[in-house]
């Protein structure tokens, strides 16, 4: 007599493959590439996590389930963990888009009182209710890309108030949505424009008055800093960033996107979980990181959209020991864009990556960056059960085929939360 089949909430089968990262800790070198390949895999849920993964015929044999949801001979991936954005904001920036492509630069556009302070007067101009209606949708769209986790950031409020105001708004939505939000306080994104002249007393404000006041909200997992030689030098941000450590915050930054400032050394010696961008990192910038343990986050999408030449020298990081992570960026001024899929296909063309090390790039790494490696990024027994069904024949078409949404349907802590039908 058989043994008795065990009792699962739902089974995700019918595939023609499950292709996943395996571990807890970010990956780098030849081993970003070594994804696990399943032909026929299946994944068994039970009470939100995954319970089971393994070839179809073994789970079948061994398990019992509720309900099943057909791949359609599709693959099963980890869902998409983006590790970087910037979606609480009101209003779009199309027309500096225009004056790009016309030829004007990001700091231009920013001197003039555009970019990120554009930003800045509409969301000190919305309610919270317009806000968290407009973030609601936005999690719409990340879910029908495949993203289940999305790391959030403030950063166009520029007071306590309004800073506060996004942080609210951020911890609505993840109590509303099925999508996972985690909270970034980046205060630090511009001078505002009543501190335009007044730069330093700025600075003292978010490290006397506006960290300890979040820090006090607990509404912030992280904090952040823009560092760039038009905004947060090295000094500003090594103040605030430290200010953020002793209060408790874990550390990201943004450096060395648009100039070759020293960013990296510095998110290197502040131990931060992640540095983003890295555009002009240099050697010594790269190997800091790689000694540190810092994540790179990679945006490829973001030097398309500003129209810069500079590119991130993902395979030189990679070759150091350099973890790379994947993101959108997604924002009103430089990406407006929140396909993770998308990205992983310019990751291929504008980096070299693989499928392989894009898809790791974009689950593993990027869940680990956010300090949610046990708890997501890959296709395991025990970890939450947030993944997606991709309608393409094998995981290749990850990077392979541009201009259309892959991801079929989208489960979330056990629950399908999206589905559609598959293409003919």
């Amino acid at each position: 007599m058989s043994a008795e089949r065990q009792r699962g909430d739902l089974m995700i089968a019918g595939a023609a493959e499950l292709a996943t990262a395996r571990g807890t800790t970010p990956r780098s070198g030849a081993d970003l590439g070594k994804i696990e390949i399943v032909p026929g895999g299946a994944v068994v849920v039970a009470g939100g996590r995954i319970a089971a993964v393994g070839p179809e015929l073994e789970l079948r044999a061994a398990w019992e389930c509720a309900r099943e949801l057909d791949a359609r001979g599709g693959v099963l991936v980890p869902g998409f963990v983006d590790a970087h954005t910037h979606p609480v904001f009101a209003g779009t920036r199309e027309d500096e888009f225009e004056l790009r492509v016309a030829g004007a630069s990001y700091v231009e556009i920013s001197a003039a009182g555009g970019g990120i302070l554009s930003s800045v007067r509409g969301v000190r101009a919305a309610s919270r209710e317009e806000l968290l209606a407009a973030l609601l949708a936005r999690l719409d769209r990340f879910l029908v890309l495949g993203t289940t986790t999305v790391e959030a950031k403030t950063g166009y409020g520029l007071t306590i108030e309004d800073e506060l105001k996004c942080l609210e708004v951020i911890a609505a939505a993840d109590r509303l949505h099925a999508v996972e939000l985690v909270p970034t306080f980046l205060g630090a994104h511009d001078f505002p424009p009543e501190y335009r002249e007044r730069r330093a007393a700025y600075v003292d404000l978010l490290c006397e008055e506006m960290l300890p006041r979040v820090a006090a909200s607990g509404l912030a997992e992280y904090c952040d800093v823009f560092t760039e030689s038009h905004v947060f030098g090295l000094d500003d941000s090594r103040r605030i960033m430290r200010r953020g450590r002793e209060l408790g915050f874990g550390l990201r930054m943004h450096v060395d996107q648009l100039t070759p400032l020293g960013g990296a050394e510095l998110a290197a010696e502040l131990g931060a979980a992640s540095a983003d961008h890295l555009e002009h990192v240099g050697h010594e910038g790269i190997e800091a990181l790689a000694a540190a343990g810092v994540v790179a986050v990679l945006c490829p999408l973001v030097p398309l959209y500003l129209r810069l030449a500079a590119e991130a020298p993902a395979r030189r990081m990679i070759a150091a020991g350099l973890a790379p992570a994947l993101a959108t960026d997604f924002n009103p001024g430089s990406c407006y864009s929140q396909s993770l899929p998308e990205v992983l296909s310019w990751a291929a063309l504008r980096y070299g990556m693989s499928a392989a090390e894009a898809l790791c790039a974009a689950t593993l790494n990027a869940a680990c960056s956010l300090g949610r490696g046990s708890e997501l990024g890959s296709l395991e027994a025990g970890k939450r059960a947030d993944l997606c069904v991709l309608d393409v024949p094998n995981h290749h078409f990850l990077t392979y085929e541009l201009g259309w949404n892959p991801v079929r349907a989208v489960v979330c802590a056990g629950e399908i939360v999206t589905e559609r039908p598959p293409r003919r």
